[in-house]
Parts: structure tokens; C-alpha cells; sequence
């Protein structure tokens, strides 16, 4: 666990992660399926760097940074962090490697054990790791306060007797306690006021300057993402759809998903005019995914291009009680990530990635 990675290899290298629940049913509990919330996920996460992962809610990426940290177990793949893999260490190893991996929690209040003063909630992994002599741990929370922000006479206080942005500056600090490399930022501003969110960001982005931090930015704010991430990864129903990097992923989506979340996000500028995508139908249970890509019922793209195809290449399906013509092969193929541009690592899964860009 020593031994530091070649500049060129990942911190963390995510491969055919899956993560599936079981349904249980009966009287005897008997297992009649599975919800699929992570289907073979594969990323990887170099040092110093910020991956963002969006998507809209119950996609699963929360339960992809939080299967690999192994607070959920994982039913497939490989997480390799820093030469070491993850899934096979045991008990002693994987407690001495989470001293380099910690998470941020969406929820700043939910995430503080009310019954403990700060004091003690910035201090306790210090004292169950054994770092350091507990008469040296309160020294180290009010350095650890004074570099979220806050004050070190904050300690004795109780989390109800702090804001919001407060309570997650708390929860930064104590991420921080272990001194890590690799942090899952677990949607960390989406519970907060707009005005807090950008003191949060800034925060975030100063700490990773000052340390050398690799985050795995988990969100559903692609405007918040494109400000504060170096690479971005869509997700939808289990799966990555597009990866690329910032630049390249807002100036030419190549995914219908992607370009239809793009076009939902807000934009500070008023005199901006843009074509807002509407997508239609409800989001599919992972228990039963669609054949085929899973996106085509509420593809836009697959409708539009069905309009002008030949109707051996288009097949009827039934959206909101209404028969729509998509694409076949949207229906029939799942496709993969497969590069949009050579050499420029922007991919997507999409047969007609290149349509429109």
C-alpha cells in the first residue's frame, strides 16, 4: 500500500463494476430477481484529477462511489487503487486503504451523529485508526476546522447549532482527518443554498490545489460540473452512455441523453437562446431494463431518424399508451462505448454517435 502508482497509471481504476440487489419475495424470502442499479461501469481516475459523474436521480451513482469504497459490496468487476485491488483485500488491508479513500455525504445533517460534538465527530477516525496520542487529536481538529473555515472554538459544539454549509464544511474536515488521496464528493452541494454551493466548490477546489486530492465528483447539476470538473461521465439506468473530457462534452454532446440533460441546465446568460429537449416517458425500472439500448423509449434521436429510415429499419414500440417508430437495431443491439473522436478519449454508447455533431 506504500508503493506509489507510475505518473502514468490511474489512482483509481474502476473495471466492470457491477452492483446488483436482489428481490425477495414469499414467505421463505426466495430471490425472484435482481435490480440492476450498477451494470458493468469501467472508469478510471488519475492523480489530481476530478471525474464527474452526473445523471438524473436513481441512476446509480451513488451506489458506484459507495461500492467502491465497499460500503455496498459489489457483485462483479475489479477497483484497483493505487496497485492494490480493492474487492480482494481483507479485513486489516482494507482498513489501512480507507485511510486513502474517505467520501463527503450529500446530506450535511443525516451524515453528523447529533450526540457528538465536532470535537469529537473530526476526531474519531483519528482515534480508530490510532494515528496519534488522543492529547495531540485535539490540536489536530482545530487545524482541521481552520482549514474548511470555520474556528477552532467550534469544537465543542453540537451539529444543531450550525447551518447547513456549516454541517458540510464539518463533514469535509473530518474526510479530511486521514490525510487521503482519493475522496467520493457524494452530491456534497446538492442539499445547500445556491449561494453556499459556490463557497463549497471553492473550498473543494482549494483543498485539491493545497493536497493534490483526486475527487470523484458525484452530481446532478451538469452547470455545477462544468465548472468544477476536468472530465465527465454520464450515466443512465446502470450505465455509462458518454465520457469525455469538460471542454469536449459541452461543446459536442454525441449522446441524445447527454445533449437532452445539457439542454436542461440553466444558463446565467439570458440573451442565450438554445433548443430545450423534452424527454418523454418516466425513467425504467433497473429491475427490467429495456432490450437494446436501454434509453431508446425515450430516445429522441431514434424517433427522428426512424421518420426517414426504411420500415425494415424501424421497428413500433409503446410509449405513454402511444405507439412510436424507433430504430431496430436502438431496440434489438445494446451498444457499447465506442470512441467519437480517435485519440481525444470522448466515447459513447450510442449507434448514431455521430448523427448531428
Amino acid at each position: 500500500m506504500e508503493a506509489a502508482a507510475a505518473p502514468d497509471t490511474p489512482l483509481l481504476d474502476v473495471r466492470g463494476l457491477k452492483t446488483y440487489f436482489p428481490i425477495k419475495r414469499g414467505l421463505l424470502k426466495h430471490t425472484v430477481g435482481h435490480l440492476k442499479a450498477v451494470d458493468d461501469v469501467s472508469f478510471q481516475i488519475h492523480c489530481g484529477e476530478t471525474l464527474g459523474l452526473v445523471g438524473e436521480s436513481g441512476c446509480g451513482k451513488s451506489t458506484v462511489g459507495r461500492s467502491i469504497l465497499r460500503l455496498i459490496e459489489a457483485t462483479e468487476g475489479s477497483v484497483n487503487f493505487n496497485g492494490v485491488d480493492v474487492f480482494s483485500a481483507d479485513r486489516n488491508l482494507l482498513r489501512t486503504m480507507r485511510r486513502q479513500m474517505q467520501i463527503i455525504f450529500q446530506d450535511p445533517v443525516g451524515s453528523l451523529n447529533p450526540r457528538m460534538t465536532v470535537g469529537r465527530i473530526i476526531g474519531e477516525p483519528l482515534t480508530v485508526h490510532r494515528l496519534m496520542p488522543r492529547s495531540k487529536i485535539r490540536e489536530r481538529v482545530a487545524l482541521l476546522l481552520q482549514k474548511v473555515g470555520l474556528l477552532p472554538q467550534h469544537a465543542g459544539r453540537y451539529p444543531h447549532e450550525f447551518s447547513g454549509g456549516q454541517r458540510q464544511r464539518i463533514g469535509i474536515a473530518r474526510a479530511l482527518a486521514l490525510e487521503p488521496k482519493f475522496i467520493v464528493c457524494d452530491e456534497p452541494v446538492s442539499a445547500l443554498d445556491v449561494s453556499i454551493q459556490s463557497q463549497i466548490l471553492n473550498l473543494l477546489d482549494q483543498l485539491q490545489q493545497d493536497l493534490g486530492l483526486s475527487y470523484l465528483f458525484i452530481a446532478h447539476n451538469l452547470a455545477v460540473v462544468e465548472h468544477f470538473c476536468d472530465r465527465v461521465a454520464v450515466m443512465y439506468l446502470g450505465r455509462l452512455v458518454e465520457t469525455a473530457d469538460r471542454n469536449t462534452l459541452y461543446a459536442r454532446p454525441a449522446h441524445p441523453y447527454t445533449r437532452a440533460l445539457i439542454s436542461a441546465a440553466p444558463h446565467p446568460d439570458p440573451n442565450r437562446h438554445h433548443k430545450r429537449i423534452v424527454m418523454t416517458g418516466e425513467v425504467p425500472s433497473p429491475r427490467n431494463p429495456p432490450h437494446g439500448c436501454t434509453f431508446h423509449p425515450r430516445c429522441d434521436l431514434a424517433r427522428h431518424l426512424a421518420q426517414h429510415a426504411p420500415p425494415t429499419q424501424t421497428v413500433a414500440i409503446t410509449v405513454q399508451n402511444k405507439p412510436v417508430r424507433v430504430m431496430r437495431r436502438c431496440v434489438e443491439e445494446a451498444p457499447q462505448l465506442e470512441p467519437v473522436e480517435q485519440n481525444t478519449g470522448h466515447c459513447a454508447a450510442c449507434w448514431f454517435r455521430n448523427e448531428g455533431l
